[in-house]
């Protein structure tokens, strides 16, 4: 349709075609849109509706965002496949049901504290520190918004956010469980091991003819040729057309004068401090370490732990208090403060060591300036480029034809599998880092008018040239990629019944220092592993099994490839006593704390949608995700 408007032939015929279609709605389907009232809406609860568009632009939106986190689009049939689509419903009917319930409560936030929380969000805010109106606007259309849309949805998820903070104060997770819990994750094992390679093996002779064609045979789909695509695409993004050469001292200086302390290396400096309940309690312990009592001991006279005392090597931004700050910031090294009135209590503040800050000069950060100012120039004109190049594609031009009217260049792919790579097996140099252009390509075909991507705040476009299928390949062209298969399956098979004859003489009191031996291997020792903790030279899957296997006993998993294979024994379980003022506890708890929140809300969300009243227009749901497709 785009191609054939480009001219006034084609434009006359499109007018008549398009005016024939306007005439038959309003004959047989104008009546559509005055009855039925709901024929839009995708699901009800209460008086809140949500309409098909709005659920389809949240699901879109959504696909999208996991898109950009895996580094390639989402099609509708992969997000149906991982449940995405009864998510996003779930989540867009408990969010409506939330709403409903914030009007009949008469819940509500004035305009002027919905706008102070989108101004003070550290996402919108530019180099200087301030809100930046420009990045704002590129930030939410990048994620669909329009600037009233989202000030609507911030105004909602405020309230939302009262009903919740309400169901969740004041949680906590019951103590036995924190113990339980504690204990699980803690718990520490031990093992001796030996690790089996290719040298434990022996010698493997070439495969016969026969054998080479026998495997090649029974895994022809490892070795055939995969479908490729050609591809013309054009990136316009900020760091791409920036100039930075365009840039003037004179504009770099003034970023350089405005920025100039989050520029510096901040001084840093080891902080102790002591609360006091009262200034003359305080006062009294001062007049007492001027008398020669040490700042340590009068922590342990106040039974205070070195976590109660001790806030580390900070900044001065990253104390809390402004007056403690104040004036242990003013001490000398190993200096000790007189008593000062903080927001918590009279403190007495104790330094040990200082690292002095650092101010870099003007000429050591003038290139990086340069460049940011650039980019920040730039983001303006890529949505004017963006407008140009959708005009000019709009006239039916393509990606290579309009990219050179507007003076970019494009580039052209010959050959790109799915996942990335060429012919030659290596991944395609030129596409831009982050970008899947190649799982764009493979859900697109020739002559598709395709959707611009988005990339690092900018764009690009793409078409599909051509179409390779794939094939099936002959022995004779993978024979080498044939043999080293094989002879990787050779060494697994052998490996894996070496380790099970192994488990099987230790099993009969057999000594894994002898069967090391035997093997040709050194008995190791791993200590202190945890269910999700990380050894080096431990693979995951030997953890995993360590902890399948009871005290004493004997076990053998795959390491991190076929080529390597461990038989262990677990010589000690331990459980460390729980001390529920640690750090991994408060962790712990503070995860059970938003479990049991999430719990609660969702339950309370149930409730809702239950006692208002729920409905779901599921045809409307299919149409929007594509199942109505298949």
């Amino acid at each position: 349709m785009r191609k054939a408007s480009s001219n006034w032939v084609g434009k006359t015929i499109m007018s008549v075609v398009m005016g024939v279609l306007i005439i038959s709605f309003g004959v047989w389907g104008i009546a559509d849109i005055f009855r039925g009232f709901g024929q839009s809406t995708l699901a009800k609860i209460g008086r809140t509706e949500i309409s098909i568009e709005q659920f389809r632009q949240i699901y879109t939106d959504k696909l999208q965002q996991i898109g950009r986190q895996f580094g390639r689009p989402l099609t509708q049939d992969q997000a149906r496949a991982f449940g995405l689509d009864r998510q996003v419903l779930q989540q867009v009917v408990a969010e409506a049901a939330l709403d409903e319930n914030a009007r009949r409560l008469g819940l509500g936030q004035s305009d002027a504290e919905t706008m102070r929380t989108i101004l003070s969000d550290p996402n919108f805010k530019g180099a200087n520190g301030a809100f930046d109106p420009a990045r704002f606007q590129q930030t939410i259309r990048q994620f669909g918004y329009s600037e009233q849309r989202y000030i609507a949805e911030q105004h909602r998820v405020a309230l939302r956010r009262q009903i919740a903070g309400t169901l969740t104060a004041g949680l906590e997770p019951p103590k036995t469980q924190l113990e339980v819990m504690s204990r699980f994750q803690n718990e520490q094992r031990s093992i001796d091991y030996v690790k089996l390679g290719p040298a434990q093996v022996g010698a493997i002779e070439p495969p016969s003819s026969e054998a080479l064609a026998g495997y090649f045979d029974d895994h022809k789909a490892q070795f055939r040729a995969p479908e490729y695509r050609k591809i013309a695409f054009v990136a316009v993004t900020p760091e791409a057309i920036a100039k930075w050469s365009d840039v003037s001292d004179e504009d770099a200086k003034k970023a350089f004068e405005e920025r100039r302390d989050k520029l510096a290396t901040p001084e840093r400096r080891e902080i102790s401090q002591i609360v006091f309940a009262n200034g003359e309690e305080a006062q009294s312990a001062r007049t007492r370490l001027d008398g020669g009592l040490s700042f340590d001991d009068l922590a342990k006279e106040r039974s205070l732990k070195p976590s109660d005392v001790e806030l580390g090597t900070i900044t001065k931004a990253e104390m809390l208090d402004p007056a403690v700050a104040d004036a242990a910031f003013s001490l000398a090294a190993n200096g000790i403060s007189q008593p000062v009135k903080g927001r918590f209590g009279v403190v007495v503040v104790k330094v040990g060591k200082i690292e002095p800050g650092s101010q870099p000069s003007y000429e050591s950060v003038a290139a990086k300036l340069k460049r940011e100012i650039a980019v920040e120039r730039a983001r303006a004109a890529v949505q004017d480029l963006h407008n140009k190049m959708e005009d000019a594609r709009g006239g039916g031009a393509g990606v290579i034809e309009s990219s050179q009217k507007l003076g970019l260049a494009p580039v052209t792919v010959e050959a790109v599998d799915r996942s990335g790579r060429g012919p030659d097996g290596q991944p395609v140099t030129g596409i831009p880092q982050g970008l899947d252009l190649a799982s764009a390509a493979f859900a697109s075909d020739v002559g598709v008018d395709n959707e611009a991507l988005s990339l690092g705040g900018g764009f690009v476009w793409f078409d599909v040239l051509g179409i390779t299928p794939s094939r099936e390949r002959s022995l004779d062209e993978v024979k080498d990629q044939v043999e080293a298969r094989w002879r990787e399956a050779q060494v697994t098979s052998r490996l894996r019944t070496k380790a099970a004859e192994m488990v099987q003489k230790l099993g009969q009191d057999g000594k894994l220092a002898d069967e090391a031996n035997a093997a040709g291997v050194k008995v190791e020792t791993a200590t202190g592993l945890k269910r999700e903790g990380t050894v080096p030279g431990i693979p995951a899957s030997v953890i995993e099994a360590a902890f399948r296997t009871l005290k004493d006993g004997i076990g053998q998993t795959q390491g991190t490839g076929s080529a390597e294979w461990f038989v262990f024994r677990v010589t000690d379980v331990a459980l460390p006593p729980v001390d529920m003022a640690s750090e991994d506890v408060t962790k712990l708890k503070e995860t059970l704390i938003r479990r049991i929140g999430d719990e609660q809300v969702g339950q309370y969300v149930s409730r809702l949608e239950t006692e208002i009243g729920t409905s779901i227009n599921e045809t409307a749901v299919a149409q929007v995700t594509g199942a109505a497709s298949n």
